[in-house]
């Protein structure tokens, strides 16, 4: 089999280093924000996107690629890949993965696979980087998809918030619901599954957050091997303070930390600190 390209959305989170390393390609979803158009993590960085959002009165919107964006993209990467592979959000949480399925059929002279990665956020990112490992060692497309939604269905993805805020004016009004009440005095600890998302407890400090993340990771991970990534917005110490823990912990095949990307952001504002893994067998 000759090349085959990976591609994702920007809602992997992926740190530009690993992009680069794994040659994958991030198309940008859109943000809206006070009559501007931003591409995301290409016209506006986290650390603006933060410092904007405790300022403003107003809160941006978030738009899928275009089929055009895919369809440019896949056409460019045609000119040398006999395959690609595109992993995106689940379609009940964003229309990136149709926006990817349609322009995928209008591809010509490479065979185009539009994958659901089961998941969002840092645990996207784990999905396309085992894709990326898997088609730089000569893998057959077939192979590289039933992986992707293998992975897709393993990865664990938790995370807590600061505010319900912007969970709330995003539209994540269920979650939001489910958390009204003593909502000013909690940090509560949401989980991600097959693209669904509940509340999993309801810590009251950041502090009793951050230990629920690494009771958790120590409950489904075990002495197995995991591969792990630990995901912030604008709240780096935190972040780093569980990777630490982790490393210590855990046997890590891998483990990076990266930061929500605008888009993400919007959605859950800045002092997010979250873990996505998954565990080999």
């Amino acid at each position: 089999m000759g090349k085959i390209a990976i591609v994702t959305d920007s809602s992997a989170n992926l740190p530009e280093e690993l992009v680069k390393e794994h040659d994958i390609t991030v198309v940008p979803i859109y943000l809206f924000w006070n009559g501007v158009t931003y591409r995301d993590g290409v016209d506006l960085s986290s650390s603006e996107l933060y410092r904007r959002l405790r300022e403003s009165t107003s809160l941006p919107k978030t738009s899928a690629p275009s089929v055009g964006d895919f369809l440019k993209v896949y056409l460019a990467l045609a000119q040398e890949a006999e395959a690609i592979i595109s992993i995106h959000l689940p379609p009940n949480l964003s229309a990136t993965y149709e926006a990817a399925r349609t322009a995928a059929q209008m591809v010509e002279g490479a065979k185009v696979y539009v994958a659901n990665a089961h998941t969002a956020a840092a645990g996207q990112g784990l999905v396309v980087l085992e894709a990326a490992r898997l088609a730089r060692q000569g893998a057959e497309p077939e192979r590289i998809l039933k992986r992707v939604e293998e992975i897709g269905l393993k990865v664990h993805l938790y995370a807590f918030l600061s505010t319900l805020k912007y969970l709330y004016f995003g539209g994540r009004i269920g979650l939001a619901s489910a958390l009204l009440g003593s909502a000013l005095q909690l940090c509560p600890v949401l989980y991600l599954r097959d693209g669904v998302a509940d509340v999993w407890s309801k810590p009251r400090t950041r502090s009793k957050a951050l230990q629920e993340l690494l009771r958790i990771a120590e409950q489904k991970i075990g002495g197995r091997r995991v591969h792990l990534a630990v995901m912030h917005g604008d709240a780096l110490e935190d972040a780093l303070y569980l990777k630490w823990e982790l490393e210590k912990r855990f046997d890590c095949a891998e483990l990076f930390v990266t930061e929500f990307t605008p888009v993400m952001g919007a959605h859950t504002g800045p002092g997010l600190v979250g873990i996505a893994f998954w565990c080999e067998e």
